[in-house]
């Protein structure tokens, strides 16, 4: 048995970098977008000659810049519908430009509300695009708390929970959510903002495409200087980043010493992603701790040893991540499920294995907490386990889930007693 405060054999940006394919799954993003961004990011912040503390805070905002996109996500999917599309669409927009965000926001709308009759669907697109601001000023204000609050309990610096109040924020000052301009906003928030950008637009039209894009917006949402030397050495910068970049170098490019953890800090991360996921959904908010408690009570009940219950309790903490890559609009539904939204809410076990599966130590944990919908006669999801295949911590998981969420409420039905 390893003793209380002993190194699980994980560093912090391993942690980082699997929340960071949470949040492309939850901004609509391609999965490693991030892990894209944070090569492409560092690369930038290295042809700017930024020193190690400055690239440090580029290569963790890179990884977390959305860890807050659960935050709001109830009303955007009921205003917007898919939340998820929206996101993804709104990432080519540029902010800045009040025409192109209301087009895309009027077209969402529609899309969302079609059924309505005509006149009362254009009433309702009227009065959301009068309110879009106060909206958009909200949920980006929402975004940066929430991210601010889980960076100071993941244990990050100081200096990153700054930029992480500052993730909207641009160089002309029209940014939000509070207006900053200039020199004001952080080194970091500014290269993070136009790698991630930059590479957007290498999707949609190639690198030629990209330093269009960062020319336009130059003196805009980028400082000119980046701007400039980003199109300088936009070949370097984005090279090799059309192909999934390799887990291993996106680890090596850590700038200094990189952070491993101990028990009781390793253990402090799954908390704070136990609640990243369950703010997802105002039914499920304390879900995930509440599971991995009786998980852990029951494993123990079970007779597992105290390495195995430790690594039930994690798993459950971790259990629910992939609930990102649903809609909160599926998560909210009072009515019943159609075949397809059914499907898409079977995937979510799926995406907490997809976003475990690429470090060691989180895929042992993953290798639990994707069976958490999985039964004993082959009619669970997403792989349909028989019950020989089904360890003892996987039951375990799936009964103390099973149990916590029949006594909470769920939009289709009241929580039952115990």
């Amino acid at each position: 048995m390893r003793s209380p405060t002993a190194n699980p054999g994980i560093r912090l940006a391993e942690v980082m970098a699997a929340l960071s394919i949470a949040t492309d799954l939850g901004m609509g993003q391609p999965l490693e977008s991030a892990l894209r961004s944070c090569v492409a990011a560092v690369r930038l912040g290295e042809a700017l000659g930024f020193d190690d503390d400055a690239l440090r805070d580029v290569y963790y905002l890179s990884l977390l810049r959305y860890i807050g996109c659960n935050a709001e996500t109830q009303a955007l999917a009921a205003l917007f519908g898919d939340e998820l599309a929206l996101r993804r669409d709104f990432a080519a927009v540029d902010p800045g430009d009040p025409v192109e965000v209301v087009r895309l926001a009027a077209a969402h709308i529609r899309r969302a509300h079609a059924s309505e009759p005509p006149d009362r669907l254009e009433a309702l697109v009227a009065n959301a695009l009068h309110d879009l601001p106060r909206a958009m000023h909200e949920t980006f204000a929402g975004h940066c708390e929430v991210a601010q609050r889980l960076a100071a309990r993941l244990g990050l610096p100081d200096s990153l929970i700054v930029c992480l109040g500052q993730l909207y924020e641009r160089w002309d000052g029209k940014g939000q959510p509070r207006g900053l301009k200039g020199e004001a906003v952080a080194p970091a928030v500014l290269v993070v903002t136009l790698a991630q950008d930059a590479l957007v637009w290498t999707r949609i039209g190639g690198i030629e495409a990209a330093m269009a894009m960062a020319r336009e917006r130059s003196g805009g949402a980028y400082q000119p200087g980046m701007a400039a030397r980003f199109c300088e050495r936009a070949p370097f910068i984005l090279a090799g980043l059309d192909e999934e970049p390799s887990w291993a170098a996106v680890l090596a490019m850590e700038p200094g010493a990189p952070p491993m953890l101990s028990n009781e800090a390793f253990d402090r991360c799954c908390e704070a992603l136990a609640d990243f996921a369950d703010i997802k959904s105002p039914y499920t908010l304390g879900h995930s701790p509440g599971v991995a408690s009786l998980a852990a009570g029951a494993g123990r009940r079970c007779g597992l040893i105290e390495v195995d219950v430790s690594a039930l309790h994690r798993a459950a903490l971790l259990h629910d991540l992939g609930r990102v890559g649903v809609s909160a609009g599926l998560w909210g539904k009072a009515g019943p499920l159609s075949e397809r939204e059914w499907e898409q809410v079977r995937l979510h076990p799926y995406y907490t294995e997809r976003i475990l599966a690429r470090s060691a130590a989180l895929e042992r944990l993953g290798a639990i907490a994707s069976l958490h919908h999985e039964r004993l006669d082959g009619s669970g999801y997403h792989r349909g386990a028989l019950g020989p295949s089904l360890s003892v911590p996987a039951r375990v998981l799936a009964a103390a889930d099973a149990y916590h969420a029949m006594t909470e409420p769920r939009p289709h039905r009241p929580a039952r007693t115990p």
